[in-house]
C-alpha cells in the first residue's frame, strides 16, 4: 500500500495531512495510541520543515507513506535549506518550557529516523514496525 500527499508549506494543510496519516496507519493495523503518537511526530516534522527549511515561505512538501514487509515507511521531502543531521537535537526534557520537543517526539514514535540532506533540501525517512 502506498499513499502520497503533496502540499504547500502552510500550517493550514496540516489537518489534512494528519487525517491521511491516520487513515494509512489504521489500514495497517495500528491502534489509536500508536497512531496518534506517529501522527503527532509527523506533524512536528512538517512544522519543522515549515519553520526551519522554508522560513514560513509557501513551498512544496511531499509525504510518501509506504507499507513494506513488516513495517511502514514515511518519507518527508522538502526543497528548502538542507539540514545538518549532527545539529538536530531535542532540548533536555528537564528544561521545562514550551516547544523544542519535536525531535524527541519523532524519535520516540518511530523505530528508525534518518535525515538525508539532498542537493536541495532534506529527505527525512521514518520507519515503524507493523503491529504484531
Amino acid at each position: 500500500m502506498t499513499d502520497k500527499v503533496c502540499f504547500t508549506s502552510d500550517t493550514c494543510h496540516l489537518a489534512d495531512v494528519r487525517a491521511r496519516v491516520r487513515t494509512f496507519l489504521s489500514a495497517n493495523g495500528f491502534d489509536d495510541c500508536a497512531s496518534e503518537l506517529m501522527v503527532l511526530a509527523l506533524d512536528e516534522a512538517c512544522t519543522n520543515v515549515i519553520r526551519h527549511a522554508y522560513g514560513h515561505q509557501c513551498k512544496p512538501v511531499r509525504l510518501e507513506m509506504t507499507t513494506l514487509s513488516g513495517k511502514v515507511r514515511f518519507v518527508l521531502r522538502d526543497y528548502g535549506r538542507k539540514c545538518d543531521p549532527s545539529k538536530i537535537k531535542s532540548r533536555a526534557l528537564e528544561d521545562i518550557r514550551p516547544g523544542g520537543l519535536g525531535v524527541h517526539i519523532i524519535r520516540q514514535a518511530f523505530d528508525r529516523v534518518t535525515y538525508l540532506p539532498q542537493a536541495r533540501g532534506t529527505r527525512l525517512v521514518l520507519e515503524k514496525s507493523l503491529p504484531a
